[in-house]
């Protein structure tokens, strides 16, 4: 089947509600990241939400890094 849409294929078949109870936008190191909690306090970089292209460039916020609080 061919579905012909302009809308994103999340707005057509969502997501289980579930998938995504561990992720949670937070701050971390002065900007704004979407993360998935991992347990005893680490934190996977799922999205860095930011307008400031110099915040692309520091590695410490990229997509997949881990961290702990």
């Amino acid at each position: 089947m061919i579905l012909y849409t302009p809308l994103a294929a999340e707005d057509i078949f969502p997501p289980e509600s579930n998938q995504f109870t561990d992720y949670q936008i937070m701050e971390y190191r002065g900007r704004t990241v979407h993360a998935e909690h991992m347990g005893n306090g680490t934190y996977r970089v799922h999205q860095l939400l930011s307008t400031d292209p110099a915040h692309f460039l520091d590695e410490s916020c990229s997509p997949g890094k881990i961290f702990s609080l």
